[in-house]
């Protein structure tokens, strides 16, 4: 097969990556192959039987055979019908099972890798990868096999079959041959560069759709309707003047292929004369083999441009199979603890919580800068530390970094006394507690939501839970208490009720380490009053890391930094920050004179409505 200069390792269309997969189903494909070699038999035995008929029953005209043929060709119509019965059965089957093993592995594999892999790609070039392109990657092996066995013993036995009867005519026929493999290395370039153009700008649409639906609430508040709707039309745009591009060059191929096999037919007929007036059965026998390798050679054109546009979904599926995790566990850690699927909990130390960044620096993969540097902290065992900043200074990749979402470029971070990455990453996960800014719900019950991090959580235990929250209203307020369906994402509940679900359900899962990344943030005041009384609740005996947004609701942190560019510019208790009149204080003043200028516009505001 051809290969291009810019990718060697694209050699067969890719099939070759395939292969580990195909092995699975070696039964499948056996089974696949011998039907189809069995089709390919029954469809060069047809034309043997016109012969005869044609030679004996009208040219010689004698009957005293037929009853023995009527038999045979009977026979020969039920083998037909088995085997086509066969062969589709198991290729459906062959097809949807490889397909639900591909999207499993690819599911499987996003679980394992890190945050940077989700941060560079949408969900919808995501889901092309697990979802369409597994499905015509599924259909590509299934289908042609069959029809790949199938129609090359037809060539062969038909060109052989062909060459006893007449080697001049043969040859005319065969003459198409050539002519299609030039014109293929012609196409070839052109086909696959289209094909994978459009494969990427059907991902891009179906990103478009993901963004059009989780998104528009926030399209309908900005009024960008038709913003929204012109560049989704512009993707539809390209997408139809590519695929366009596509199928010219593809019909082009077509015809000339057509062509050439329709002029070897002409060919034939013209001096196949001579054959007809001594034989007129074999003349027809010769003309079926010859029209019959025409199906061939465009299943050939066919199966090539299917597998030029394969090409791309085999090349974008395992770059994503290849797509090597930035933050993992080494070989030695996985033998003694296991991975993320396979954990070995028997030989899990009892995680304490106590952290420490020893000259950590860091930058975000691509980067150029760093966003820590040279960073120093301890946080020991039992301490409700705070963290405050400006927008950008560090506050989040620090909970990052403690979560091991991320991995220090250089230094430590050490938990209980050792450098976490001596250990599993599921070992310090199954420790952790984190509450996002913004809450997610799984799709399913509150029950359900709940106890995702604790299966074996009791009635009672999720009762404690929700009491500590302060959630006993929203469970209430539902006819099904837990049982109420959350719907997509939890939006059938509001925001605040989903921040009490989501903090609930750290709680239940008996965090070592509590992570609250902004929690408070988006929700009103009186939820966050709420969740105020919980943390001060469930903090104790936990090691506790609270990046805040509202500076009220540290104010009874055992220790505040306040963060800047990176790096530690201040440390202590509020009351003695506060004293110091620095860059928390004045954090502090702003925020206060913010939220002083916004009661007094909702107090004017209630007036006139009043």
């Amino acid at each position: 097969m051809r290969t291009t200069k810019k990718d060697g390792s694209l050699r067969f269309f890719g099939i070759p990556k395939m292969i580990p997969l195909v092995k699975r189903f070696k039964k499948q494909v056996l089974i696949i192959s011998l039907s189809a070699f069995v089709s390919g038999l029954l469809d060069l035995i047809g034309p043997l039987f016109n012969r005869y008929a044609l030679n004996h029953f009208v040219t010689e005209g004698t009957l005293d055979t037929l009853p023995f043929f009527i038999v045979l060709y009977v026979i020969m119509l039920g083998l037909i019908a088995l085997t086509a019965y066969i062969n589709i059965k198991v290729q459906i089957a062959t097809e949807v099972t490889m397909n639900r093993d591909m999207r499993n592995e690819a599911f499987t594999h996003l679980q394992e890798l890190s945050f940077d892999y989700y941060s560079a790609n949408s969900v919808g070039y995501i889901h092309a990868r697990a979802m369409s392109d597994t499905s015509r990657i599924g259909n590509l092996f299934s289908n042609q096999i069959s029809d790949t066995v199938e129609f090359l013993f037809y060539i062969v036995g038909a060109i052989v079959i062909m060459l006893s009867v007449n080697v001049r005519l043969t040859g005319a026929v065969l003459i198409i041959v050539p002519i299609i493999a030039l014109f293929f290395s012609l196409f070839y370039g052109k086909l696959f560069t289209l094909g994978k153009q459009t494969r990427e700008i059907n991902s891009k649409i179906t990103g478009n759709f993901n963004e059009g639906i989780t998104g528009a609430k926030t399209i309908k508040s900005l009024v960008i309707e038709d913003r929204i709707d012109e560049d989704f039309r512009a993707e539809t745009t390209n997408m139809y003047n590519k695929a366009r591009q596509l199928a010219r060059h593809r019909s082009l191929f077509a015809s000339v292929t057509d062509l050439a096999a329709s002029f070897a037919l002409a060919f034939v007929l013209w001096k196949g004369g001579i054959l007809a007036k001594e034989q007129v059965g074999t003349f027809s026998m010769f003309m079926s083999y010859a029209q019959g390798l025409m199906e061939p050679v465009r299943w050939l054109v066919e199966t090539l441009a299917l597998f030029v546009n394969g090409k791309v979904n085999i090349e974008r599926f395992t770059k994503l199979m290849e797509t090597v995790p930035s933050v993992s566990d080494t070989p030695e850690v996985i033998e003694k603890y296991g991975d993320v699927f396979n954990p070995k909990k028997e030989n899990w130390e009892e995680l304490r919580g106590d952290i420490e960044f020893k000259n950590v620096d860091f930058k975000y993969p691509g980067a150029e800068e760093y966003v820590l540097k040279d960073f120093d902290l301890k946080i020991p065992f039992g301490t409700n530390v705070a963290i405050v900043g400006e927008t950008g200074a560090g506050k989040s990749t620090m909970a990052n970094l403690i979560c091991r979402f991320y991995e220090p470029t250089a230094g430590q971070i050490l938990v209980d006394g050792r450098d976490y990455r001596e250990r599993s990453q599921l070992w310090l996960h199954s420790a952790l507690g984190y509450v996002l800014q913004t809450p997610h719900l799984f799709s399913g019950t509150i029950r359900e939501n709940l106890t995702y991090g604790r299966n074996d959580a009791t009635d009672e235990e999720i009762a404690e839970a929700i009491r500590m929250v302060s959630a006993e209203g929203i469970i209430e307020k539902f006819d099904k208490g837990l049982d109420t369906d959350v719907g997509e994402g939890g939006d059938l509940l509001s925001t605040g009720e989903k921040q009490l679900i989501s903090f609930a359900r750290a709680i239940l899962a008996r965090p070592r380490i509590l992570i609250l990344d902004e929690a408070t943030a988006s929700v009103d005041t009186i939820t966050e009053q709420k969740i105020q009384a919980a943390i001060d609740k469930v903090i104790k005996g936990r090691t506790s890391v609270v990046i805040a947004h509202r500076l009220s609701t540290i104010r009874n942190a055992d220790i505040i930094l306040v963060v800047d560019s990176g790096k530690i510019v201040e440390r202590g208790r509020h009351e003695e920050l506060l004293a110091m009149k620095g860059y928390y204080y004045r954090l502090w003043t702003r925020q206060y004179e913010d939220d002083a200028v916004a009661a007094v516009w909702a107090d004017a505001s209630s007036e006139n409505k009043n």
